[in-house]
This record gives structure tokens, C-alpha cells and sequence, in this order.
């Protein structure tokens, strides 16, 4: 470590000692997710690993959410593998770069702010079809056979995947056993596991199990497939390939790319600041950040990548105190690719698709949708419901498109109460507490300048906000103030909520005090 620490700035040599063992518990999470979420994708592993890898040192020192994890992420698998199939691998190099273009465009026009202000019921729907999506698809790898092309054709073929299972080429049983262990050798683990071991993830012991009883049993079953020369999958696109980033439908995908990889980076970074105590996330920087990392991967042959929840949260948990966490996750992932390859050959695919039908599961909880029932009443969970069940049997842009439309039209009949107003005053009674005097409608469509208002106020003593003349107030801003409360609560900040009645005052009272 000593030796280490001498090529690192002042500051990250005081955390290291935090930072190092935080970097390889990441390494450990990620390397198994790099490689299922790739073949999930229908591209080879080591460009899974290839994203992590820039996602880890790139992305990590740049990025605007110093503890946030960069890499290839289950939410866009299922576009990539539509898109590979259609287009071809080759293609996705060029739409890539396209897509992170795009992404530092947002960035240096500061849209990250409107990010934030996507409707969770719509974000969550999003997520909760692809989850559906990745166990359908990975249902099928289970068995060695190969996925359709969609989530309609997925569910259909369940019931000859069940015959050939029983019937059909290879060891279909063996394949499945080995999915069915990694599976509970996972889950059974992130339950049991004791404390002086939690640095151990479920992610690993679940692949460790599976490949260990596919080695010891010396069952025939498919396993990861790994070049001789690792990195030769590294190479520039052919320069045919960038004429053909002017037709429509390419144009088109690199943008769906890049609003939902920014979109998922931003919710996940934001998720990210609620873990810890440390820099909040600047979001256009991160926004930049990303776009960075997305055309690195583009000419490198990679994944799209995004921040991502899962391996940000095990970053922050295993004691994460600065970016050099993430960036030497990196590196491992690096050493490990350039040293250790043949290790990948051991692996069977069924133990990977084991991996990615509990994280398909988790997506798909409808956890959230009794949330948004249960806090924002039947409409909000219906747009979730909606949403969801538009990307399973459509595609993913038009259940987004469609969970934004039904988005807008809720707030119609809001914004006819007047839209929203900010005033900053002093509480009248109590001299020097500041005071945001609200008014109008508080929509999904203001979020921007309501979150830029309440991040305005000083920290510490204490800040009201006044509901008065507050007409309406959507989920989607209660969420956010909820959140900006609870960080202002961990800053020594008492927010309080005054000056008004009826349902927008409850609302934001009891989202204030559930903070």
C-alpha cells in the first residue's frame, strides 16, 4: 500500500486506506455483472469487461458523483440486444460514440437538472419492464438455448424451452442445475452471510457455486467463450460504419441510448448522495462524465455504460471515502483481464444467467408501484403499470414515450390552478429564518427551478417552507423535496412546513417528516 501511495495526490493518500479494500469489494461485484449483463446484451464478455473497465478509471476520474460506479448496466441490455441483432455488432460502435455526443451535449447545455425531473412512476415502469425482459430472455439461456428476439416471443417459447429442456440437445438438465444453484447459492449467502465476511458478494458466490458444481460434476454445459488474445476484440470501427450514422433509425437509437443512459446515471447518482455525507453529485458534470466514457467505449469496441445502483451502493457500503475507489476497481478489472483470462473459460453461461434472473427479478419489483399506490394514489401506479407493460410487449422507447405522455397529461388539470411561484423571505415571526413562500403548481415540469431554489438555502438553523397559496404538489417534486430535506437533516438543517392546509400541505408535511 505504501508503494501504492506514493503515485497518488495528498488527498487520496489520507483515504486509501478506506479506498482500497472499498476498490476491490467493487471488483468482486462488478466482474461477474460485467460479463451476464454482456452476454444478456447477445455480444461477446470481454466487452462487458472492456465498459467496466473505462467506466472504472475514465469515467471515475471524472465523474461529477465522486462514489458513484460506472459500467455496463442490465437497463440497456435488452436495447442492445435488439439493436445488435438487427444492425450488428459491428454498428454498435459508431451509434455508441453518437450517444455519448449526445450526452456531452446535454452536459454543456446543462440539462441534467430536467433528467431529474422524469416521473419516478415512469422511470420505475421502465426499469420494472426491463427487469421482466432480462427473465424472460434468461430463462431461456438457463437451459443453453438461445433467447428470442423479444419479451412477447420469449414468454411464448417458455413452454418448448420446458420440452427441449427434457428432450433436447446436450445437457439442458445439467445447465439449468447449475442456474438453479448459482441462483440459491446467491440469495442464500446476502442472507446468511456474517459480518466479518460481507465484503464477499452474493454476485460471486452465486458464480463460484455454479462453476464449481459444472467442474466438479464435469457436466457438458456451455461456458463463457474468451478469445486467445483477449483484447483483440479492441479495434476502431471499420470507417465504412460512420457513413451510416446519418440514417434515421441509427439517429434515433443513439438518442434513446443517451436519454436513458443519462436519465438511469442521474436517478442512480442521486440515489448515490442519499448514502453518504460526502460532495453532492454535480450533475451536468457527470452527465459529461458519462458521455466521455460512452464514446471511449464506442471506438473501443465496449458496452454502453451508465452509473450504476448496484455497484455505486457497494462502493458507499464497503467505506468508500473518494473517487480512487472506483478508479482502482478499474484497474483490478484491468490486471485481471490481462492476467488471468483463462479463468473466464471456467465459467458456464447458465451460472451467468442465474446471475442476471435475480437482477432482472429485483428490477421488476412491484415494490415501487405499491410505493407510488400507497403515497400518490391509483393514477400515478397506473402510468407505472403502463409503462411496464408497454416495454414488455412493445419496446422500450414507446413504454418511456407513453409512461411521459400520460405524465403530462396528469398535471394538465394542475396547471390550470397557475403555474408555480418562488418567493425567498424571511419567516415573519422569527427574524433571520429564511422562508420559501410557495405558490401555484408544483409539477414535474418546474422541478429544475424548485430544486435550484431549496438548494439556495443556507445550511443549518432552520428553513420553512411556506404552503399558503400551494395549489397543487405532484409525486415527483415530493419525492425531491424528501430527499433535499433528508441531506439538509444530516447538515444540521430543521426544515420545517407552515403557513398552510388542505392536501398539497399534508402532502409536503408528511414528505418532510418522512425525511
Amino acid at each position: 500500500m505504501q508503494a501504492l501511495s506514493r503515485f497518488l495526490p495528498a488527498s487520496a493518500r489520507q483515504t486509501l486506506s478506506r479506498d482500497l479494500p472499498a476498490s476491490v469489494v467493487v471488483f468482486l461485484v462488478a466482474l461477474p455483472l460485467c460479463m451476464g449483463i454482456a452476454i444478456a446484451s447477445g455480444v461477446p464478455p470481454e466487452r462487458g469487461l472492456i465498459t467496466g473497465i473505462v467506466g472504472g478509471i475514465v469515467v471515475g476520474l471524472l465523474a461529477g458523483s465522486p462514489l458513484q460506479v460506472s459500467g455496463p448496466a442490465a437497463g440497456l441490455a435488452v436495447i442492445v440486444f435488439e439493436f445488435v441483432r438487427q444492425h450488428g455488432l459491428d454498428m454498435l460502435g459508431p451509434v455508441l460514440v453518437l450517444a455519448g455526443a449526445f450526452q456531452l451535449a446535454f452536459g454543456a447545455l446543462r440539462v441534467g437538472g430536467w433528467f431529474r425531473a422524469i416521473s419516478p412512476a415512469v422511470v420505475h415502469g421502465m426499469l420494472a419492464g426491463i427487469g421482466v425482459l432480462i427473465v424472460l430472455a434468461q430463462i431461456h439461456v438457463l437451459t443453453d438455448a438461445v433467447p428470442q428476439a423479444s419479451g412477447l416471443d420469449n414468454l411464448v417459447a417458455i413452454p418448448a424451452a420446458f420440452f427441449n429442456f427434457v428432450t433436447g440437445e446436450g445437457n439442458r438438465i445439467g445447465a439449468v442445475a447449475v442456474g438453479l444453484v448459482t441462483i440459491a447459492a446467491m440469495i442464500g449467502w446476502e442472507r446468511v452471510r456474517p459480518a466479518s465476511l460481507k465484503v464477499l458478494p452474493g454476485a460471486l458466490i452465486g458464480v463460484v457455486a455454479g462453476t464449481a458444481l459444472a467442474g466438479f460434476g464435469a457436466l457438458d454445459v456451455k461456458r463463457v467463450e474468451v478469445p486467445e488474445a483477449i483484447l483483440s476484440s479492441i479495434g476502431l470501427p471499420a470507417a465504412e460504419l460512420w457513413g451510416r450514422l446519418a440514417e434515421p433509425a441509427l439517429i434515433v437509437m443513439a438518442l434513446t441510448i443517451a436519454v436513458i443512459a443519462s436519465a438511469e446515471s442521474l436517478l442512480s447518482a442521486a440515489a448515490v448522495d442519499r448514502m453518504h455525507d460526502g460532495p453532492r453529485t454535480q450533475y451536468n458534470r457527470e452527465l459529461g462524465a458519462q458521455g466521455v466514457g460512452n464514446v471511449i467505449c464506442g471506438f473501443l469496441g465496449g458496452l454502453p455504460m451508465t452509473g450504476v445502483i448496484v455497484r455505486s451502493s457497494a462502493n458507499v457500503q464497503a467505506g468508500a471515502a473518494s473517487r480512487a475507489s472506483t478508479v482502482l476497481h478499474g484497474t483490478w478489472i484491468l490486471a485481471f483481464l490481462l492476467v488471468l483470462p483463462w479463468l473466464l473459460t471456467l465459467v458456464p453461461t447458465a451460472a451467468l444467467a442465474g446471475i442476471l434472473v435475480v437482477t432482472g427479478w429485483r428490477l421488476a419489483s412491484p415494490a415501487h408501484a405499491l410505493h407510488l399506490h400507497e403515497r400518490y394514489g391509483l393514477l400515478t401506479a397506473g402510468i407505472w403499470l403502463a409503462t411496464m407493460l408497454t416495454v414488455v410487449l412493445v419496446d422500450l422507447l414507446s413504454g418511456v414515450v407513453l409512461g411521459l405522455v400520460l405524465s403530462l397529461i396528469q398535471v394538465i388539470p394542475a396547471l390550470r390552478k397557475g403555474p408555480l411561484k418562488i418567493e425567498h423571505a424571511a419567516a415573519p415571526e422569527r427574524a433571520g429564518v429564511p422562508e420559501l413562500r410557495l405558490s401555484g403548481s408544483a409539477t414535474f415540469l418546474q422541478l429544475p427551478r424548485l430544486t435550484e431554489a431549496l438548494e439556495k438555502t443556507p445550511v443549518g438553523g432552520e428553513v420553512r417552507l411556506s404552503t399558503h397559496r400551494l395549489a397543487h404538489i405532484d409525486h415527483t417534486c415530493l419525492e425531491m423535496i424528501e430527499d433535499w430535506a433528508s441531506r439538509r437533516a444530516a447538515e444540521g438543517t430543521r426544515v420545517a412546513v407552515v403557513g398552510g392546509e388542505g392536501t398539497p400541505h399534508r402532502k409536503l408535511a408528511a414528505a418532510v417528516a418522512a425525511a
